[in-house]
């Protein structure tokens, strides 16, 4: 008897899933290290990212996840975004909202969200996980945010997404 998983709507190839996939839709895990990629400009001046996973046109569901680097006085204005995303501080010293959060600070932007104005008081680094959004089902933006060969000034800058 064929067994089908009833998420996928696949035929089980492994039971249990114990020694490989469950079924020929499930993928193995992807690796990649910072230090094998450059500093690319982020959007806005004095942020700099090293994005390890993106969407692309054949995979759009990937996370937009990396690290973003911060010098010090850098910021963003408050925008808005259809997606979701969590921040982790590894290093550094950002106000948003009148309150510092540092080196441990955990931040969750649910979708759509908007994201206050932010500060960077001491140089640091944030790691990015930005996804579809659950209820928005739209995804992160990668392509002119966080690859642009040339930025733009903050008045041309949409704070829509």
């Amino acid at each position: 008897m064929t067994s089908i998983d009833t998420i996928t709507g696949k035929k089980i190839i492994n039971e249990g899933g114990r020694a490989g996939p469950l079924t020929e839709d499930h993928q193995g895990m992807r690796a990649h290290h910072e230090d094998d990629l450059e500093w690319t400009n982020l959007r806005y001046e004095g942020q700099f990212a090293k994005m390890m996973f993106h969407p692309t046109a054949e995979d759009p569901t990937i996370p937009n996840a990396g690290i973003v680097r911060y010098e010090k006085g850098s910021g963003h204005p408050l925008h808005n975004h259809y997606f979701a995303q969590v921040w982790y501080i590894l290093d550094g010293k950002f106000l948003i909202e009148g309150k510092l959060y540092g080196k441990g600070s955990m931040i969750f932007h649910p979708d759509p969200h908007f994201e206050s104005a932010l500060e960077t008081i001491e140089a640091g680094t944030i790691l990015y996980v930005q996804y579809v959004g659950p209820h928005t089902r739209q995804g992160a933006i990668y392509e002119g945010r966080f690859n642009v060969s040339e930025r733009k000034s903050l008045a041309e800058e949409t704070t829509a997404v």
